[in-house]
C-alpha cells in the first residue's frame, strides 16, 4: 500500500513557518524578504556542523547526490533543535524536473521525516515544471517578480563586495555595506516597491557608487573562480566554506551570478523545442523572458563597468562560449552552463578555477571535470582543479588539493604571466570564435 505524505496546504500560509535550506547566503536573504511580502513565514537555516551530515547518512541513502544528504540532514537538525514548534512547521524543497536526480528529493525528505518521528511535517514543492501541481506554495506573478529581482540584487552585491573585500583599508566595510543593502531592498520589497526594471535599474548605479567610495589597496592578488554543481558552489555548508578559505588564502573570488542558471533554464526550454520540436509557444515564450532579463542585466553591468568594477559576460554571450566544445543538448543538472562559466571565468582573468564536484552527481563531472582537458587545450594557463565534496571526504585533503593550485596560482603572478586571451574561431576549427 503506497503511504500518503502531508502537503504543504493554502491555509498553512497563515499558520506555519517555512523552513528553506541555505544556498547562495546574500540572494537567499532577498528572496526571505520576497516570501514575506507575500504572507509567507519563512527562515532560511543556518545550521551547519558534521551533525548535519551524519544525520543525512542516517536517514537517506549512502548513493545519494551529497547536496540531498546535507539539504535533509540540515532540515532533520533544524527539527531536532527544538526551536520551531512541530505542529505549525513546513519544509520546502526545490525540484528542478529532467533527469536530475535532484527531482527526487522531496521524496526522499518525506520518507526520512518518517523515518526520524516526523511524519506530520509537511513539504512544500517548489517547482516550475508541475511536478506537484497542488502544492500550496504558489509562486505568483508578483512574487516571481520580486523573487528575480531579489536575485539580480543579490548578484550584483556580491559582485560588488567579493571585488572590493580583499582590497579594502577598513576591513569588513564591504561586508557591513552588503547588510544595509540587504535590509533597504528587504524593506522596500516588502513595502510593494523597488523590484520593477526602472527601480533596479536606477537603483544599481547607486550601489555600484557606494561600494567605489570604500577606500581600498589595490595590489596584485590571486584572482580564483568558483564553479560547480548549484549547490556545492555556493552553500558554505556544500563547500565547507570555500569562499572564506580562498580569501583567507589571500585571493579574489569570483563566484557567477544565480540569475545566470535562472536564464539557463529558462534558455533551455526553448532550446529543446530546437533539437527536438514542439510548439512555437514553447520556444518564443522563454525567448521573450530572457530578452527582459538581459535588459535588466546589462544595466547591472553597466553599472559594475562604469564605477570600475569588472562586469561578469551577460548570458546572451554565455550560452555563445559552449559552441564547439560542448553540445547544448548538454543540459542535465548545470549542464553547458558549466563548461560556459569556467571558459568566462578565464576570458575574464579569472583562470585560476575550483570546480566544485559532488558525489554522486554524473551530469557535474560530465560537464564540469570532463571538459577540463578540452579548456585547458583552448587556454595552457589554465589552472583548474576539481574538488569532490562527499561525507567520505575530508576539508584537510580538499583545502590541500586547493593549495596546490594555489602554489601555481601564486608562481604565475610572482612571475608576471598573462591571464589568457581569447580563443578564436580557428582554434576551435572554424566553427565559432569565443572573442568578445
Amino acid at each position: 500500500m503506497e503511504m500518503t505524505y502531508p502537503k504543504f496546504t493554502k491555509e498553512m500560509k497563515a499558520t506555519h513557518t517555512i523552513l528553506i535550506p541555505n544556498m547562495a547566503v546574500t540572494q537567499f536573504r532577498l528572496l526571505k524578504a520576497s516570501m514575506e511580502s507575500e504572507g509567507y513565514h519563512v527562515e532560511v537555516l543556518g545550521n551547519c556542523g558534521s551533525q548535519v551530515a551524519q544525520l543525512g547518512l542516517k536517514y537517506v541513502h549512502n548513493d545519494t547526490c551529497y547536496p540531498a544528504l546535507l539539504v535533509i540532514g540540515q532540515f532533520l537538525d533544524a527539527l531536532n533543535s527544538g526551536k520551531y514548534d512541530l505542529e505549525h512547521t513546513a519544509l520546502a524543497i526545490t525540484q528542478t524536473g529532467g533527469g536530475c536526480r535532484a527531482s527526487n528529493y522531496i521524496h526522499l525528505l518525506r520518507k526520512a521525516l518518517v523515518k526520524a518521528g516526523y511524519p506530520q511535517i509537511p513539504v512544500a514543492s517548489i517547482n516550475f515544471s508541475g511536478l506537484e501541481k497542488d502544492s500550496g506554495l504558489v509562486f505568483t506573478l508578483p512574487l516571481l517578480r520580486k523573487a528575480a529581482a531579489s536575485i539580480f540584487y543579490g548578484d550584483l552585491l556580491v559582485t560588488l563586495r567579493n571585488q572590493t573585500a580583499p582590497y579594502e583599508v577598513k576591513p569588513g566595510a564591504a561586508d557591513a555595506l552588503v547588510d544595509h543593502w540587504v535590509r533597504v531592498i528587504g524593506d522596500w520589497i516588502k513595502q510593494g516597491r523597488g523590484f520593477s526594471a526602472r527601480e533596479m535599474k536606477h537603483t544599481f548605479p547607486r550601489m555600484a557608487a557606494q561600494f567605489a567610495a570604500i577606500p581600498v589597496k589595490r595590489v596584485p592578488k590571486v584572482k580564483v573562480g568558483i564553479v560547480g554543481e548549484i549547490y556545492v558552489k555556493y552553500s558554505p555548508l556544500g563547500n565547507n566554506d570555500l569562499q572564506n578559505f580562498l580569501e583567507k588564502e589571500g585571493c579574489e573570488v569570483n563566484l557567477p551570478g544565480l540569475m545566470g542558471f535562472v536564464q539557463y533554464c529558462l534558455y533551455n526550454n526553448s532550446e529543446t523545442v530546437r533539437l527536438y520540436g514542439g510548439s512555437l509557444a514553447a520556444q518564443e515564450g522563454p525567448e521573450l523572458l530572457l530578452k527582459w532579463l538581459d535588459s535588466v542585466e546589462a544595466a547591472a553591468c553597466k553599472a559594475l563597468a562604469d564605477h570600475g568594477y569588472h562586469a561578469p559576460a551577460r548570458f546572451a554571450h554565455l550560452r555563445t562560449l559552449p559552441n564547439g566544445i560542448i553540445g547544448m543538448g548538454n543540459k542535465m543538472g548545470e549542464g553547458w552552463l558549466l563548461t560556459a562559466e569556467m571558459i568566462e571565468l578565464v576570458q575574464a582573468g579569472y583562470g585560476n578555477i575550483v570546480c566544485a564536484q559532488p558525489f554522486g552527481c554524473l551530469p557535474n563531472h560530465i560537464c564540469g571535470k570532463g571538459m577540463i582537458n578540452k579548456i585547458r587545450a583552448l587556454y595552457p594557463s589554465a589552472n583548474i582543479t576539481p574538488i569532490d565534496y562527499d561525507p567520505s571526504a575530508t576539508r584537510v585533503n580538499q583545502e590541500n588539493r586547493i593549495k596546490l593550485m594555489l602554489a601555481v596560482a601564486k608562481e604565475n603572478l610572482a612571475n608576471g604571466i598573462p591571464a589568457p586571451a581569447p580563443a578564436t574561431a580557428r582554434s576551435l576549427g572554424g566553427e565559432v570564435a569565443l572573442a568578445r
